[in-house]
């Protein structure tokens, strides 16, 4: 075989000098001046063919040994082989004419014989064939079912270069717009191999489409179909990896990369914190230094606590933000019913049997299926001491939604109360059977019966955290949606105490735009002034800084600013007086005037637009013009403006009697009222925020707040773990456990020594009893000293003869 370099003999014909050229050398020359070298690129092209053909004839005569005794053996020859496939690869661009067929020549020699390629010759010509792929030579739609192949092979270089390759080559391909023709191609060519018996190929098809799904590049319900699908193949291989992708998607979607940077993902769910003014001016300005520090502390916990609770809101409770494969599902009832079937029938290891059990209950809970029998399998396995008994509680919980007969859950509820909430059984299994009947009571409350309840309940007595914590949850919980099954003591102050749960099937149908209530409250409490609109959408923004920064916050009523030192939260002020309580406002002021007086607080004031009107007395216009240029920037405040002027009669001056007097609007809302019920919405949860943390001391009590109840859709999306019902269990360390404990705690402690050998090893200056004997002292004291050692001497000498009994009380 001819090596890599060309002597003399070869290029004597061409002319050339007789000059050794090598092929790195020669691919330089050659994308200078392609048409100059196209005998030497015809020479390189014909050994290729004939070592290309050597290696194929070995292959077709079924020699197992090329690597070891053909001619794959020789390491030169295979290495000659490989570097003339880079060196044409990357001359193919320059001589399209001539090397048009090379591209299929490299497929087909692959296809045919990669299997008995030396690994090193298998990797050289897929990075040659990869490398006419990136420069659009060929298409990876011929090209993918050869590194799908590739990847079943036995060598862990080749496979993570072929998958790594088509992962990256379909987000190239996605990366600007959606190319749904070539991704439908390369969809059947993927979902055909899934479907496949051969366990190898079908594993290699389901991590590609796996990845691409977490991914976000084939984010459509075909690819999650698929993944589903795999769940029924044969090969348990295949249903376990099926299985664990769409249970921990959540999971893989958080720690996996994204495509989005996490900057435009911040952007997309920024969170709309709004603070009172009132509580921001407290915490700078009134108190002692001591006392101001701790309300900016708790402001800024309250910030922190707000940010995240609303961040967490928005990304989980909203139905455009989350996302699970399982809701992609085209016929849920048809596959929950063909898993569950399978779950019957299979033998496989406990394991994949809670896998199994996972899915089925999160597509009954996800799609709020009715699967009848599934209920009873559960009950066979409601025991304390099943194995993994948390997570098939947890996955009986997930099954539970408003959409089931409560007689279908009835004997399942009722195995868990018996065997779990009892006096003899363990703390664990009580909190848990407890926390477990609160989320089910949360999701069918017709369950529940007044004397079960009230027996449940009598465990808010423990001493042990955790059930008594469970059975306050539950006593929150039946204060919100049924209060009349509690005894007097337990209720409360409910909001409705004749409130009870729907019965099965009922369903309410809205009647009002969510939040339109806040909107009507805030009109008729707001109607003193006009301006007070312009002062809601002039709203301060507290910037995120760093930690030494400091955020300037402007109070648009009196124009004086008010500086609050910021780490790293951004807030909204509101500019509405009504933020804070009334009763705070009460015992500030000490006095009985009206938010719209203007109010002097350390040389500060605060002037909400001047009216003398008292608070919930409707005010005459007397210059109808001057109200409308200053309210023709609101909508809404034309609105009620209007509303206003027809209450009153033109002439007289006397009211008009309507229907609807305090419904100003004409029930269509319009862009900026939205905008307001959402600020209104955030101005009530930081109410209740900065209540709880102690900042409206007035306000009403935080412990007095009903407990929201989600919506069935909400419960539907919210996934139960089993670790959520194990709140506030102490597991009992083992003895491994302990021991490490104790050794961690010795740890910060100093080896034990004895005094004098402490007295030895010390360094500095002298003791005490060391300086005596040097201080020089006065010979009186000198004497007066040896004489009262003398005496003690004496009187224990005179001691030591006899034992003392004590003085006698007489003589």
């Amino acid at each position: 075989m001819p090596s890599t370099e060309f002597t003399a003999d070869a290029i004597s014909a061409s002319g050339r000098t007789s000059e050794k050229l090598s092929l790195p050398t020669l691919q330089s020359k050659m994308k200078c001046d392609p048409g100059g070298y196209e005998t030497e690129l015809s020479l390189v092209y014909n050994q290729f063919k004939s070592s290309v053909e050597l290696f194929t004839q070995q292959a077709s005569f079924n020699f197992t040994s090329v690597v070891n005794g053909g001619v794959g053996g020789d390491v030169t020859v295979a290495k000659d082989l490989g570097d003339r496939a880079m060196f044409l690869a990357h001359v193919t661009p320059f001589y399209p004419a001539k090397l048009g067929g090379y591209p299929s020549e490299l497929v087909e020699f692959l296809r045919s014989s990669a299997r008995v390629l030396p690994s090193a010759l298998r990797v050289t010509v897929t990075q040659a064939l990869i490398l006419l792929l990136n420069r659009k030579i060929i298409a990876i739609k011929e090209t993918l079912g050869l590194f799908m192949e590739l990847q079943v092979l036995s060598d862990k270089t080749l496979k993570i270069l072929a998958f790594t390759h088509v992962i990256h080559s379909i987000r190239r391909m996605n990366q600007k717009h959606k190319n749904e023709t070539e991704n439908r191609a390369l969809q059947s060519i993927l979902f055909s191999m899934l479907q496949q018996e051969d366990e190898n190929k079908a594993m290699r098809a389901l991590v590609t489409v796996c990845d691409l799904h977490r991914r976000k590049v084939w984010f459509d319900d075909r690819a999650a179909n698929a993944i589903c699908r795999a769940c029924f193949h044969p090969s348990s291989r295949i249903m376990i990896a099926a299985l664990s992708f769409l249970l921990d998607y959540e999971k893989i979607e958080q720690e996996g990369d994204s495509d989005e940077s996490d900057d435009e993902e911040e952007a997309v769910h920024q969170s709309h914190v709004v603070v009172s003014k009132e509580a921001i001016y407290k915490a700078n300005n009134t108190g002692t230094t001591s006392s101001k520090k701790k309300k900016k502390a708790k402001l800024q916990r309250v910030i922190r606590s707000m940010k995240k609770q609303q961040r967490i809101s928005s990304d989980r409770d909203s139905n455009s933000n989350y996302y699970s494969p399982l809701s992609s599902l085209k016929d849920p009832q048809g596959f929950a019913e063909k898993l569950f079937s399978r779950l019957q029938t299979c033998s496989e290891r406990f394991e994949i049997k809670m896998m199994i059990l996972k899915v089925v209950a999160r597509t009954v809970g996800l799609h709020r299926l009715v699967l009848l029998n599934f209920y009873p399998f559960l009950q066979k396995y409601a025991q304390p001491h099943q194995r993994d008994i948390t997570n098939l509680l947890a996955a009986a919980v997930q099954a539970c939604h408003d959409m089931v007969p409560p007689d279908a859950v009835e004997p399942l509820f009722k195995q868990i109360v018996n065997q779990f909430v009892h006096d003899k059984s363990r703390t664990e299994s009580i909190a848990v059977g407890l926390n477990v009947v609160r989320e089910i009571c949360l999701r069918i409350p017709l369950l529940m019966t007044e004397d079960l309840l009230q027996d449940l309940v009598q465990y808010k007595k423990s001493h042990e955290k955790a059930v008594s914590s469970a059975a306050r949850s539950l006593i929150s919980l039946f204060r919100e949606i049924c209060p009349s099954l509690l005894i007097k003591k337990d209720r409360g102050r409910p909001t409705d105490p004749k409130k009870k749960p729907k019965a099965f099937g009922e369903v309410t149908i809205p009647s009002d735009v969510p939040g339109a209530d806040l909107l009507r409250d805030d009109d008729g409490n707001d109607d003193v002034s006009d301006a007070s609109d312009d002062d809601d959408h002039s709203i301060g923004t507290l910037g995120e800084e760093d930690a030494n920064s400091e955020d300037d916050m402007s109070t648009h009523d009196g124009g004086s600013e008010m500086n609050s030192d910021g780490d790293e939260d951004d807030t909204l002020m509101g500019s509405d007086e009504d933020e804070v309580s009334e009763d705070e406002d009460e015992d500030d002021s000490g006095s009985g005037s009206d938010e719209d007086d203007v109010k002097s607080i350390d040389g500060m004031s605060i002037d909400s637009h001047g009216s003398d009107k008292v608070r919930g007395q409707k005010r005459k216009f007397v210059d109808f013009d001057d109200q409308i240029d200053s309210a023709s920037q609101s909508l809404r405040a034309l609105k009620r403006l209007a509303g206003a002027k027809s209450e009153y009669d033109d002439t007289s001056g006397a009211k008009v009697e309507n229907e609807d007097t305090s419904d100003v609007t004409d029930g269509i809302l319009s862009n900026e009222d939205f905008r307001r019920i959402k600020e209104l919405k955030a101005k009530k949860d930081a109410k209740l925020a900065l209540a709880n943390h102690g900042i409206l001391k007035k306000a009403s009590d935080p412990k007095s707040e009903p407990f929201r109840v989600p919506s069935s859709d909400q419960l539907s999306l919210k996934r139960v773990d089993g670790y959520t019902l194990e709140a506030n269990i102490r597991k009992k360390m083992t003895k491994e456990e302990r021991k490490a404990l104790i050794k961690a705690g010795r740890e910060d402690s100093v080896k034990y020594q004895s005094k004098a050998a402490v007295k030895q090893k010390k360094t500095g200056g002298l003791s005490n009893k060391q300086k005596e004997h040097k201080k020089a002292m006065p010979i009186a004291a000198k004497r007066s000293k040896i004489e009262r050692s003398k005496r003690q001497k004496k009187i224990k000498q005179r001691g030591a003869d006899k034992q003392f009994r004590g003085r006698k009380a007489w003589k």
